[in-house]
């Protein structure tokens, strides 16, 4: 049973993984769960599986409504000046902040932190303890932003948390809808803020061909100096 193939990959223990599939009879049962399906793990069950099937359940096509959620296109450069922006201004209490690398993650996370805003990066990169010790520090309210990689953020668990901010767009639409889910819960309003350079317009009509509609757009107006 290979569990959370992503987060393996993430954590870099492909490598590991082949090694046991190799010592594993030709003749065998294996079952590959994975929340989604990129290219990489897509390459992986092929590697590793011999003519699979495919069992979904409840695949996400649709976002939850009670969540506010909102487009601003913006060149790659200005999003660091455009985030801080938006943490000041918009009522954040608490944000998961969605990045597509752990290099990414680290300088987002430096940004705010130099901008007065506390702010903690968690990715496969980060000891255990690191990662740990993040987690708390954002749900005892010590720090206000948490930063993280899609795969390093499967595990966090929580219950209150105002905003959702997608600083990069996810390549698979279906990671947008479970990006945002994060917020929202228990019943409880939240809002999903997303960035657009050109470069991810592909991306953003994936998503929206996914949820079959557009995400509302908002002018990012004067961005601080």
């Amino acid at each position: 049973v290979l569990d959370e193939a992503d987060r393996m990959l993430d954590m870099g223990f492909v490598n590991d993984v082949k090694k046991v599939i190799r010592r594993l009879p030709a003749q065998r049962q294996t079952l590959l769960f994975s929340a989604t399906m990129p290219r990489e793990i897509e390459q992986l069950a092929a590697s590793i599986l011999r003519r699979p099937v495919a069992v979904k359940v409840d695949p996400v096509s649709s976002t939850v409504e009670r969540i506010d959620q909102s487009l601003y296109y913006v060149a790659k450069g200005d999003k660091p000046a455009l985030l801080v922006k938006l943490v000041r201004s918009e009522g954040v209490s608490s944000a998961l902040v969605f990045s597509r690398t752990k290099h990414g993650a680290d300088k987002i996370a430096r940004i705010l932190n130099r901008n007065g805003i506390p702010a903690a990066a968690i990715h496969g990169n980060k000891s255990q303890n690191a990662r740990v010790a993040a987690l708390e520090g954002f749900k005892r309210g010590d720090t206000r932003v948490l930063v993280a990689t899609d795969i390093a953020a499967r595990g966090i668990d929580i219950s209150e948390l105002s905003h959702v901010f997608n600083f990069d767009l996810p390549e698979v639409a279906e990671t947008y809808v479970h990006r945002i889910g994060r917020t929202g819960r228990a019943g409880q309003d939240g809002a999903a803020i997303s960035f657009c350079s050109p470069e991810e317009q592909e991306y953003l009509a994936g998503i929206e061909k996914l949820n079959r509609k557009r995400i509302p757009v908002k002018k990012a107006g004067a961005l601080p100096a």
